[in-house]
């Protein structure tokens, strides 16, 4: 509850926090990038806020992402594909889509 005695709607999830301490920013620092209080971040980042596309493509320019991933995928989760790709040079990007078509095909042909 707020301290005037309401509640605050609840928004979706994000991963704003976590792509934010991924690039090693302080609240202070991604809301300077953003010309943004800390306490307005702050409360994007707990649900407590929602968000515009305008802001999701700002958040993502300033910590070096799509704004699709600050709403689906959490940059620390080492295990995740998108954590090896992130990772992977050009080269080796090209390797991992070959290596995975060949394994969906393989697949799709044990299915048929």
């Amino acid at each position: 509850m707020s301290p005037n005695g309401l509640t605050h709607p609840s928004y979706r999830r994000t991963f704003i926090r976590e792509w934010r301490k991924h690039r090693d920013l302080s609240l202070e620092q991604l809301g300077e990038k953003l010309q943004m209080t800390a306490s307005h971040l702050s409360m994007l980042e707990r649900g407590q806020r929602g968000y515009t596309q305008e802001t999701l493509e700002a958040i993502a320019e300033a910590v070096g992402t799509d704004p699709a991933s600050l709403l689906v995928r959490d940059p620390s989760a080492s295990d995740g594909i998108w954590s090896i790709w992130e990772k992977a040079n050009p080269s080796q990007r090209k390797m991992i889509v070959d290596i995975a078509q060949v394994i969906v095909r393989r697949d799709e042909d044990r299915n048929a």
